[in-house]
């Protein structure tokens, strides 16, 4: 079977995902990577066939989207010309984690695909959305990766076809302590607004890893890192909590792992506020801005018992065979006699 697995690189949280299933994939066929965007500050270590700028994000130094420059970036003739050659029907399943132009590709050529991963959990109206819904940002979300069918990730299984997050190996392993340092990523914030709260509270050492640090360098209390997945995990398996985004993936390791978390959401990122409630939700307190008081309320957080840890009722191999089941099926309703085939031996 031949499987075209199309990943966003607008974030960390995808790829490090896309790393961590794709041994499972491969169990199945051959597999080629589309990838779109550029916001990734991760090695991206992945058999990538076709690559596309796509959409990026750009932030402020205060945590808000810069959608001025997301705007200017933005080539959609180019887009719709990239979706045009795109060869989806090359394959016997397309697998979409939140990629536009994957998901236009199969809307050309008549192709079906499934949408995988956690964006995709949003097509239920069960998932938490803020008190404030945001028109643009549910169309976004329901459209941007369009697909015949889901399987969607989150902290909590809200809905049918909705599972836990994949976490990955090494924190599945990981034997947590705490060796009392604070554990903080936050790329939207500029180093010198986070530092500038950070250093009152000269009793904690924080560890703060950020694509604006090129390398390792201290002031005071602040230690700083450039983005590597296997420190950044070795160092929250070791700290007394994480601050950071309200993305996905770290908060859902985070909650594993049994640490505290405080998130603070992107401003303006529609995703990320329905992440926040959520959040809420399980008890975890988030800040939508780092102002005067941020010190204050860390010291409120560390004092508070550490959250519920987040249980996992499915592992990843029972995820990805899940996705390939529901493929499967999707491709025998449409007669393809190589795929019926398949269905026979699986």
């Amino acid at each position: 079977m031949k499987i075209l697995y199309a990943v966003q690189a607008t974030g960390n949280g995808h790829i490090a995902r896309a790393k961590e299933i794709l041994p499972y994939l491969k169990k199945y066929g051959e597999v080629d990577v589309f990838l779109s965007g550029s916001n990734c500050h991760l090695p991206v270590d992945l058999p990538i066939r076709f690559r596309s700028k796509g959409l990026s994000l750009f932030y402020s130094p205060m945590g808000k989207l810069d959608y001025w420059k997301i705007a200017k970036e933005l080539q959609i003739g180019k887009a719709i010309q990239e979706a045009r050659s795109l060869p989806v029907n090359n394959y016997d399943l397309v697998i979409n984690d939140f990629e536009s132009i994957t998901s236009l590709a199969c809307k050309i050529r008549g192709k079906a695909s499934i949408g995988f991963g956690h964006q995709a959990s949003f097509q239920s109206a069960l998932t938490p959305r803020p008190e404030k819904k945001d028109r643009f940002g549910e169309l976004i979300l329901r459209y941007y990766g369009w697909a015949e069918q889901y399987v969607g990730l989150h902290f909590d299984s809200y809905d049918t076809d909705i599972y836990n997050p994949i976490i990955k190996e090494q924190v599945l392993q990981a034997n947590p302590v705490d060796k009392g340092h604070i554990t903080v990523y936050l790329p939207h914030y500029g180093l010198q607004e986070i530092q500038i709260e950070l250093k009152k509270m000269d009793g904690i050492r924080f560890e703060i890893f950020s694509p604006h640090a090129k390398s390792p360098f201290t002031e005071g209390n602040c230690f700083y890192y450039p983005v590597n997945n296997a420190a950044f995990t070795s160092s929250m398996i070791e700290s007394r909590g994480v601050i950071t985004g309200a993305g996905f993936e770290t908060p859902a390791e985070t909650l594993y792992l049994g640490k505290k978390l405080l998130a603070l959401p992107i401003r303006g990122q529609y995703e990320q506020l329905c992440n926040a409630a959520a959040l809420t939700k399980r008890n975890i307190p988030v800040l939508h801005k780092m102002d005067h008081t941020f010190h204050a309320h860390v010291s409120n957080w560390l004092a508070a018992p550490n959250p519920q840890p987040l249980t996992l009722t499915h592992s990843t191999d029972q995820l990805i065979r899940l996705v390939i089941e529901k493929g499967i099926s999707q491709a025998c309703e449409t007669f393809n006699p190589s795929m019926s085939a398949f269905a026979t031996e699986f």
